[in-house]
């Protein structure tokens, strides 16, 4: 019973976790995370 409840909490989490990476491309917050990166290493080498 135990193992099976295991496995059910690991097949449960991948999906949430496969339906919150979805819902973050869908609102394309991965150009917005991409953006800021981009800043801070460009002010982290001094020509931002």
């Amino acid at each position: 019973m135990k193992d099976r409840t295991v496995l059910l909490a690991r097949y449960g989490l991948l999906a949430a976790a496969a339906v919150f990476i979805a819902v973050g491309l869908l609102r394309r917050e991965h150009l917005g995370v991409m953006e800021k990166a981009v800043r801070i290493c460009l002010e982290c080498i001094g020509i931002g």
